[in-house]
């Protein structure tokens, strides 16, 4: 449980004014002291993450946030951290002091970024959300639970139907433990059954099945063990009662010769498409890591409409490299080096790239003719997703690494069609 990597967690994220408890709240649910308590304004300055078993959701992320209110020299700052937490979450606990409500109603708020915003964008992204009427054992919550309905605080119907909001404010008291059972069974009730029953692979594959995964080791390969995609691969695999069959890519021949019958599929690292498909006869399915993560994490009908776009890429466009985590450059890295070259080689254009990594893209997002993106190994799917779309709204196509290369290898329908049975969504 302690090494599942974030983006593998369900997150969930509390917000909410200064002082209302969300520090308490957060260790009351996690059963220890983990976000520093106090009663000084602006205690949580930078977001506090708390990794913690909750079944039968399985591994969780409580997300504590800066106060909505922080009107410190730095509070702008804080609270578009506190925005990017949103982005991610799986679930928003939208945390209240019962016992001094402060009477929020939308616009009449005194602070630009009051609590009924907070569920609007919830509801708008379709992300559930629960209100905690933290407190609740200095009294007023029922006084509250009035207020916060009569402040929007009510349901709401996202586009697909269903409520993201729970059905009332929750009355809780972080300091004497009351109501923190229901608050932990109504986390459980909104969080939907398909966030912790997506599969990577083993959903394509019948039980019993020998997969080939083919892991080149050159320069880029870190020491001593595998990338996390190819790790979360095989547990997948394993998880389901397959064979995985893990090779190098200079030993994949050799390895589909000892077999006696053909494998079900084959999977390699997209750097070494060419090459494999070259090695796997046409009969047997081929597909990359990154193609598995592009529907695992994103929209990969989305990823794949963006690879169309290279054809119509002109002299001097800008492409936005981007990737969900920082790591050290090697001479032949993917996003800087790889992927540049082949897109000059390939359009015969003089491109012009840009890179970001980390959280967000840059903000003239519109200006690029094209986002490539990193697999999102590091972000959760609620992220990918929200990069997806806002680079949709910018009107700028995107892509991600996998699909790119397999579109550019000229092998883009073959590497899909494992998925087209099942569906790629």
């Amino acid at each position: 449980m302690n090494t599942t990597p974030q983006g593998e967690r369900i997150r969930i994220v509390l917000a909410g004014r200064c002082n209302v408890g969300k520090s308490s709240l957060i260790n009351a649910l996690a059963g220890q002291p983990v976000a520093i308590v106090s009663g000084e304004r602006g205690t949580t300055t930078d977001p506090v993450r708390k990794a913690m078993e909750m079944l039968p959701l399985g591994p969780v992320l409580l997300c504590d946030t800066a106060g909505l209110d922080d009107a410190s020299t730095l509070g702008a700052a804080r609270l578009e951290k506190t925005r990017a937490e949103l982005r991610q979450a799986d679930l928003v606990l939208l945390v209240v002091d019962a016992s001094s409500f402060p009477g929020v109603r939308g616009a009449d708020a005194p602070h630009p970024f009051p609590e009924s915003v907070v569920l609007a964008e919830a509801a708008a992204h379709g992300i559930p959300a629960i209100v905690v009427l933290n407190k609740s054992d200095l009294g007023g919550t029922d006084a509250v639970a009035q207020d916060a309905v009569a402040s929007g605080f009510a349901p709401s119907a996202p586009a697909e139907g269903r409520s993201s909001l729970s059905e009332r404010p929750l009355p809780v008291s972080a300091l004497t433990g009351a109501g923190i059972p229901e608050l932990k069974a109504a986390i459980i009730a909104a969080i939907p059954q398909e966030k912790h029953q997506r599969r990577i692979v083993a959903d394509l594959v019948a039980p019993g099945s020998v997969v080939v995964l083919v892991v080149p080791i050159d320069s880029a390969a870190p020491k001593g063990r595998l990338i996390l995609p190819q790790q979360q691969t095989v547990r997948d695999l394993l998880d389901s009662g397959c064979i995985p069959l893990v090779v190098r890519d200079t030993g994949l021949a050799a390895a589909l010769a000892a077999l006696k019958t053909p494998p079900t599929l084959v999977v390699t690292d997209s750097q070494a498409f060419g090459k494999v498909a070259a090695i796997v006869p046409p009969s047997v399915p081929l597909t990359s890591f990154s193609i598995l993560f592009a529907r695992y994490k994103g929209d990969i009908d989305a990823l794949v409409e963006g690879a169309s776009a290279v054809a119509a890429l002109k002299d001097g466009d800008r492409i936005l490299i981007a990737e969900g985590c920082t790591h050290h450059r090697q001479d032949d890295d993917i996003g800087t080096v790889k992927i540049p070259r082949l897109l000059r080689q390939k359009t015969g254009k003089e491109l012009v790239f840009e890179h970001c990594s980390g959280i967000g893209y840059p903000p003239n997002l519109a200006d690029y003719a094209l986002v490539v993106h990193c697999g999102g190994c590091m972000l959760n799917r609620r992220e990918m997703l929200e990069r997806i779309a806002a680079a949709r709204a910018a009107g700028v196509p995107i892509v991600n690494y996998g699909v790119l290369l397999a579109a550019m290898n000229g092998i883009l329908p073959r590497a899909l069609a494992p998925m087209q049975k099942k569906g790629r969504a």
